[in-house]
């Protein structure tokens, strides 16, 4: 078993995992658990040898715990690395990919603001508060990591867009976060659409011009800076 490369889960002991199908193994003697935190030298663990990555499930989301691996593997890819990462060159290198990230999140910001601002198509004479709203809408949907529907690229970004706006339209301008949804099945689902569609009209009114009433706009109230 110690020559087969597995995903994991955690053993009910220490050194013990348990596999897909249910098993639990005690983990190989020679054996280390490298922690995660350094995809360079995992990579490089991994590539040299049979590994059992854990991992744990929270909600919908994967969390790595680490990977055990034979100790004398992560030993010596631990000191090619560091003499790699001392030479010049590869701060050099690590520089120029820091600042080809930095100019492409730029002009995905960029971009992205420009796609919820089409999205939004208010009336000319609501420019400024569609301004405000895009600025924060990409300010809270575009950082990378952030986990929001703006970093995918399953759909259009004209979508993305879309559900970004309306998503923070959900948490700023509805009492969403504060409701109690009953725990039944497709509940918060109904609730949602219900809160989106109550959106989408609020924006229709300013996209036409009318119906407007800033005083007790839940919009321009979520808008002013706290």
């Amino acid at each position: 078993m110690s020559t087969e490369t597995l995903v994991v889960r955690e053993g009910p002991q220490p050194r013990t995992v348990i596999t897909p199908d249910g098993r639990t193994l005690a983990v190989p003697a020679g054996w280390t658990l490298l922690p995660p935190g350094d995809a360079g030298l995992t990579r490089r663990v991994k590539a040299a040898g049979p590994t059992w990555t854990v991992q744990e499930k929270v909600g919908r989301k994967l969390f790595s715990r680490g990977v055990w691996a034979p100790a004398e593997h992560v030993a010596t890819a631990r000191a090619a690395l560091e003499i790699e990462r001392a030479d010049p060159a590869y701060t050099k290198k690590l520089e120029a990919g820091r600042a080809r990230r930095d100019k492409k999140q730029t002009e995905y910001v960029g971009d992205f603001r420009a796609a919820v601002l089409a999205y939004l198509d208010f009336d000319p004479k609501h420019a400024e508060l569609a301004a405000k709203l895009a600025e924060a809408v990409t300010t809270h949907a575009t950082p990378v990591g952030s986990g929001t529907v703006a970093r995918t690229e399953r759909i259009p970004i004209e979508e993305r867009a879309e559900s970004a706006v309306i998503a923070w339209m959900r948490h700023q301008t509805t009492a969403y976060d504060d409701m109690q949804i009953a725990r039944i099945k497709g509940e918060r689902r109904r609730v949602r659409r219900m809160l989106a569609e109550r959106s989408k009209r609020l924006l229709d009114a300013y996209r036409h011009g009318t119906g407007i009433v800033p005083a007790t706009c839940p919009l321009q109230r979520a808008l002013v800076p706290r």
